[in-house]
């Protein structure tokens, strides 16, 4: 499991940067084409006629402001594209969680699959060359199984595929219970102990002094049922 979840994400990543390097072939191509077509380089005449649906060469909308919205696509989908490869690195893990909680660790990758087709019907939906088309199908596909796994792990597939998840798991293995200093363990009705609160502290919440550690705050303890555990007498090597 562990191994085919990261391989999904391995394809995942390879995807992103595929897209991500596609895009900006395709966006240079279109500067290029339009700069062709402003210059008088290419035939202009079905152009101007409303012909074609496209500047020539390009995948530029021949339309008002067509240029601006093309580049401006490009621009979004390197964007997201460096995000997503950021959130399946794990780097800064913290600002997702805190700013982009859907790409954090406390969500699945259906959310990250849903971005990635979104993505990939974005580039499909224009005439692009064949790089550009062979990438968009690849993370759609990749889009498609990150859906699938997510709907199947949910919440807990990037546990699962984490790769220092194995300190998380350490720091669990010994239970640690914190006693406050100068502290007794009180067992209830139930015979389970909790940690006592000291007469230090409880000075400071009541605003009156309590009885100290003398035979006066023992008696009393017992009588309230606490349990004082005394050091086990014993007598040096040289005496015994």
């Amino acid at each position: 499991l562990f191994i085919g979840l990261n391989i999904v994400r391995a394809l995942s990543i390879i995807a992103l940067l595929l897209v991500f390097s596609s895009s900006i072939v395709v966006l240079v191509d279109d500067v290029e084409a339009v700069n062709q077509f402003v210059n008088g380089a290419t035939n202009t005449t079905s152009f101007v006629a409303g012909n074609s649906n496209y500047v020539p060469n390009s995948t530029v909308p021949n339309q008002p402001a067509g240029a601006f919205w093309a580049v401006l696509n490009r621009l979004l989908i390197i964007f997201q594209t460096v995000v997503l490869v950021l959130s399946e690195v794990g780097w800064p893990m913290s600002f997702f969680d805190r700013f982009f909680p859907v790409l954090g660790r406390d969500f699945g990758v259906g959310a990250l699959g849903v971005m990635q087709c979104l993505i990939g019907a974005s580039v499909l939906s224009h005439y692009v060359d064949t790089f550009p088309l062979v990438t968009a199908f690849f993370l759609f596909s990749v889009g498609c199984l990150n859906i699938l796994v997510g709907l199947i792990f949910r919440e807990r597939a990037k546990d699962k595929r984490n790769i220092l998840s194995w300190r998380e798991r350490r720091k669990d293995v010994l239970p640690t219970v914190a006693l406050p200093v100068g502290g007794f363990l009180h067992r209830d009705e139930k015979g389970s102990a909790r940690p006592l609160q000291s007469p230090t502290s409880s000075y400071s919440s009541s605003g009156r002094a309590g009885m100290g550690f003398g035979r006066q705050a023992e008696k009393a303890a017992e009588l309230k049922g606490f349990i004082l555990t005394k050091p086990v007498e014993s007598l040096p090597k040289h005496q015994a």
